[in-house]
C-alpha cells in the first residue's frame, strides 16, 4: 500500500460503506463499539478520518466536546496493513489543532501501550480505572441490601433535567446528549438512587459488539454505587463490561463477587495538565474509553 496517496478528511456524515469501513476497524481491534456509538461522534462531535482513493476508510480519530472546557479523543484505529505509517499520529494532531483552535483541553483514556505515545504527544497521566468482565450471570450472587433511605428505581423521562444537572455537576461539564444517546439500549441498567425525592445516584448502560456494558455509574457514596451496580448486573444476562475507577475497591469487590475479571487497565490524560475535572468522589464507572 501507498500511504503517501490516503486522503484525510472530516467527515460530517458516514454513507452505509463507511460505516462498514469503521465497524471492520472496531472489529479488527476486537472493540466493543456499534454503529449507534458512531452516530454520538458525527451528531455531536467530529470524526477524522484517512481513506483511500476509492472513499474507503482505513484510519479514524474522533473528538467529541464537553462544554467549552475540555474535549474526548477516542477511535484511534488503523486498518491493520496501514499501520506504522504514522496515520494514527497524523489524525491524532489535526483533532489537537482544532481543539487547541477552540481552547478546549483534549482527554483521552490509554492502554499501556497507548499511554507512552500519548505522554510523548504531551500528554500526563491523571487518574486510572480497569475494564472488569463478567463472561456470564453468576446466579449464586448473594443480594446486595443498600442504605434503607436510598430507592433504587427504574430511570423515567421525567428524571431527566434533575438527573443531567446532577451528571454534570459530577463530570465537571454537562453531557445530557451524549447520555440521551445510551438511552434504550440497556434498559435494565438504567437505574436511579433517590433518597427524599432527590437523585443521589444513577446508572446508564449500552450495548456492545463483544458484550453489554453498565457506566457511567455516578452517585453520592459507595454504598449508593454499590446498590445500583449490583440492581444492574444481577439484571442482565450474557456478557458484560465495567469500567470501574481504580480507587473504589469496596465496589471492586462486589464485581469479583459476581464473577468479574480484569481484563485490561486504562489511563486517564489530559493534554499538558493532570488535574482532572470531575468529581472523583462521585465517579465510580465511567461510559468507556470512548466517552468519558
Amino acid at each position: 500500500m501507498v500511504t503517501s496517496e490516503l486522503q484525510f478528511a472530516v467527515k460530517p456524515s458516514l454513507t452505509p460503506s463507511e460505516l462498514d469501513d469503521v465497524g471492520a476497524l472496531v472489529a479488527e481491534a476486537r472493540w466493543n463499539q456499534l454503529a449507534a456509538d458512531w452516530r454520538i461522534f458525527i451528531e455531536l462531535g467530529c470524526v477524522y478520518a484517512a481513506h483511500t482513493g476509492e472513499g474507503r476508510i482505513v484510519a479514524t480519530t474522533a473528538t467529541l466536546p464537553y462544554g467549552d472546557r475540555f474535549a474526548w479523543i477516542s477511535m484511534v484505529l488503523v486498518k491493520g496493513e496501514y499501520r506504522r505509517h504514522g496515520l494514527a499520529t497524523q489524525l491524532m494532531r489535526r483533532a489537537m489543532e482544532q481543539l487547541a483552535r477552540e481552547d478546549r483541553i483534549p482527554i483521552l483514556d490509554a492502554t499501556p501501550d497507548g499511554r507512552a505515545v500519548y505522554r510523548r504527544l504531551g500528554f500526563e497521566d491523571s487518574w486510572g480505572f480497569a475494564r472488569l468482565l463478567r463472561r456470564e450471570r453468576q446466579r449464586a450472587a448473594a443480594t446486595f441490601v443498600g442504605p434503607a433511605d436510598v430507592t433504587i428505581r427504574a430511570m423515567v423521562d421525567q428524571d431527566w433535567p434533575a438527573l443531567s444537572a446532577y451528571d454534570a455537576a459530577a463530570f465537571g461539564a454537562e453531557r445530557g446528549a451524549v447520555l440521551a444517546g445510551l438511552r434504550g439500549r440497556l434498559p435494565s441498567a438504567e437505574l436511579v438512587a433517590e433518597r427524599a425525592g432527590r437523585i443521589v445516584g444513577f446508572a446508564l448502560g449500552r450495548d456492545g459488539g463483544l458484550a453489554a456494558q453498565v457506566g457511567p455509574l455516578i452517585a453520592d457514596d459507595t454504598a449508593i454505587a454499590a446498590a445500583l451496580l449490583a440492581r444492574a448486573v444481577d439484571g442482565l444476562e450474557g456478557p458484560l463490561f465495567v469500567d470501574l475507577a481504580d480507587s473504589k475497591q469496596e465496589v471492586r469487590s462486589l464485581l469479583d463477587a459476581r464473577g468479574f475479571t480484569e481484563v485490561r487497565p486504562f489511563t486517564r490524560m489530559l493534554y499538558g495538565s493532570s488535574t482532572r475535572f470531575d468529581d472523583a468522589a462521585r465517579t465510580f464507572a465511567v461510559i468507556g474509553p470512548e466517552f468519558g
